[in-house]
């Protein structure tokens, strides 16, 4: 770990936040200790970095990532852009970053960073090309440059499965998309820590979808309720009208009519909260076809 990168660090947040060093220290350690933390001269104990974190309020791993990786924050930034445009389906901007970023040695001398690169270069050769055994061929090369245990997968890894999934879904192998979603809940469930509470809604999200084309109904609708309450639990609405519109189409295609307004009409209203309008007007045309039925 470099000692002066996490030292930066500790100094950069402490300023921003208006802190002395004397008030780090307190009830810590020494200010002289801050002091020599900040230059790089010493390196503090886990115990003493956990109490400098909880102080400036940030999670320790925070200042282990950084004092690991150079230039963390233009990493962070990047994979920022890319999960955004990745959501808003601006693929081409995906491929832009992607392709920008292929021979920085910042992200080529590092498996994980080199990762990132592959998994969004994976998805866009599929959204924009529809290269399938190329897209796949990409997502499994990003898999295989840190997946190295079967009974251990990172949060990362697991979202790599769940884009493998979606192309398996797309290309209707709904069997294969299916195996592989049943495959990261699994492991997702032998996780010990979870940093990223909407790993398992957009697992969910799809899989239901899975069981939805192979007129599972019931389990779907109940996979996305699920999906629902883990949200609720962790004061989210991600995917929120997704989710409620996937339960008011599987209760159409269970021709229960009324539940599916219900849901519809949810989902709607939803989407209207979160600004996102883009699915309002085709969700209405379908609420509009059932009460005309």
């Amino acid at each position: 770990m470099d000692l002066c990168l996490v030292g930066n660090k500790i100094r950069e947040i402490r300023k921003i936040l208006g802190l002395s060093q004397e008030e780090i220290a307190e009830g810590i350690c020494s200010q002289a200790q801050i002091c020599k933390i900040e230059k790089g001269e010493v390196s503090p104990s886990a115990a003493t970095l956990y109490l400098i974190a909880k102080r400036l309020g940030v999670d320790i791993n925070y200042f282990f990532d950084a004092g690991t990786t150079p230039r963390l924050d233009y990493i962070q930034e990047v994979e920022h852009q890319l999960r955004l445009a990745t959501r808003e389906m601006r693929f081409d901007e995906v491929k832009e970053i992607v392709d920008s970023e292929m021979k920085n040695p910042i992200f080529t001398q590092n498996n994980e960073h080199f990762q990132l690169l592959l998994w969004y270069k994976g998805i866009y050769e599929y959204e924009l090309n529809k290269n399938t055994d190329t897209a796949l061929y990409f997502l499994k090369q990003a898999l295989s440059l840190t997946h190295s245990n079967e009974k251990v997968w990172s949060e990362r890894e697991l979202d790599i499965l769940n884009s493998l999934g979606i192309i398996h879904l797309e290309e209707n192998r709904h069997e294969e998309a299916l195996d592989i979603f049943n495959e990261a809940f699994e492991h997702f469930k032998k996780r010990p820590i979870v940093r990223d509470d909407s790993l398992i809604i957009r697992l969910s999200y799809n899989k239901a979808k899975v069981l939805t084309r192979l007129k599972k109904y019931q389990e779907s609708i109940d996979t996305c309720s699920n999906a629902i309450n883990e949200a609720i639990k962790n004061h989210s609405m991600y995917l929120f009208g997704q989710l409620y519109y996937q339960i008011g189409y599987n209760y159409e295609h269970m021709q229960l009519l009324e539940k599916a307004l219900l849901f519809y009409e949810k989902s709607i209203s939803i989407f209207e909260i979160q600004k996102d309008f883009k699915f309002i007007d085709y969700i209405q045309k379908k609420i509009n076809q059932i009460k005309r039925a």
